[in-house]
């Protein structure tokens, strides 16, 4: 049994939390909703947790860090993503932060792709008709229609484990795929899709072979019918391919007038003014987003103009809400057991202590000897 350990939960992760209280945790959770004040996390950090568990909406920096001084010894982030937590600050006083990383792959990718036939068949639009009872007649093409998925070109801007989950839905709707990743190109996993594609011909279950390949970005965006983005958030002095406003103006000009953007990854790698103009003078047929610059998206966003509101679809940071990806205590299945699996690994020194040995470390570069 370990010895006794004291945390505190932003958030409330469901049972997860049971498994810590089991082995003589003191867990403290947040009881609202919504996000505690900084203020708050930093009274929390300074009266001697030893663990502190977080979500993308809290601001961890060299504030709650200093809190902690002497005696936080972990931060937990339930997400995959760590863009709240200073990397430096973190790196400086030599607290590692764990994240929660490929449990919620499937549940994003599948999301990426509902959304994208959603907004393709106008399905919002056409329910809203419905149940306005605004429908009074059948007829070929009107009042819309909306755009088919199957056979189509699908744009996928980043490669990594979400990017690739997409694209294997993306063969079972016989789409061809443009492979666009600044970092890192996974060939190998392009040439065993090129292999189903192939075989899926050559069986006689497809009319038209299918392709998939890696292009530059523009040329990607060029010929794309869809575009769906599940790149980092990178700034321009953290990498020398930074993802900031990969996606603006002069980009969102080089997609076709009929394609359609999702994105999926990071609100901050598409510009809202932009892609909003973009809509309203008809440069793209659509978008749909489930992250942004800021969330909660503010009331003023300019997403929320009523004149683009039928090809703008607005999801609130919703891709991984299954009920096994966010709530499932097994840390194998969901964020909640990674995120408290993390935890453990360095409160209770599991792996001989070794810190860069520790799967859902982020930031194993600052204890590296």
């Amino acid at each position: 049994m370990p010895k006794h350990f004291r945390v505190f939960a932003t958030c409330d992760i469901g049972e997860a939390i049971e498994l810590l209280v089991k082995r003589g945790y003191e867990v403290e959770i947040y009881p609202q909703p919504e996000a505690p004040p900084k203020s708050l996390i930093v009274e929390r950090v300074r009266s001697g947790i030893d663990g502190l568990i977080t979500t993308l909406r809290d601001p961890i920096d060299a504030e709650i860090f200093e809190a902690g001084k002497g005696h936080l010894k972990v931060v937990a982030q339930y997400a995959v993503g760590f863009d709240n937590i200073d990397r430096v600050d973190a790196n400086r006083y030599k607290i590692p932060f764990t994240h929660t990383a490929d449990v919620l792959t499937e549940a994003t990718a599948e999301f990426a792709f509902f959304i994208l036939g959603a907004l393709a068949r106008k399905m919002w639009t056409a329910e809203h008709l419905t149940r306005e009872n605004k429908w009074g007649y059948w007829h070929p093409y009107l009042p819309f229609l909306g755009d088919e998925v199957t056979g189509k070109t699908v744009a996928v801007i980043g490669t990594g484990r979400i990017g690739l989950a997409f694209i294997k839905k993306c063969v079972g709707f016989d789409m061809n795929v443009l492979c666009y990743d600044p970092a890192y190109q996974n060939h190998s996993f392009v040439k065993s899709i090129q292999e189903i594609f192939d075989l899926r011909h050559a069986r006689g279950l497809v009319r038209e072979k299918s392709t998939i390949k890696y292009v530059a970005f523009e040329d990607a965006l060029r010929q794309a019918d869809f575009v769906s983005v599940h790149v980092p958030l990178l700034k321009e002095d953290e990498s020398d391919t930074p993802t900031y406003h990969l996606f603006n103006e002069e980009t969102l000009r080089h997609m076709k007038r009929t394609a359609y953007l999702v994105n999926t990854s990071r609100g901050p790698v598409v510009e809202e003014s932009a892609l909003a103009r973009a809509l309203r003078e008809n440069w793209i047929a659509g978008a749909a987003l489930d992250v942004y610059e800021k969330e909660p998206l503010p009331p003023d966003s300019p997403l929320r103009d009523p004149a683009i509101s039928d090809r703008c679809r607005l999801m609130p940071h919703f891709a991984s809400a299954a009920r096994i990806t966010r709530l499932s205590a097994d840390p194998e299945k969901g964020m909640a057991g990674r995120c408290v699996q993390g935890l453990m690994d360095v409160l209770e020194g599991n792996y001989g202590g070794d810190i860069t040995k520790m799967p859902y470390v982020v930031n194993k570069e600052a204890f590296t000897k």
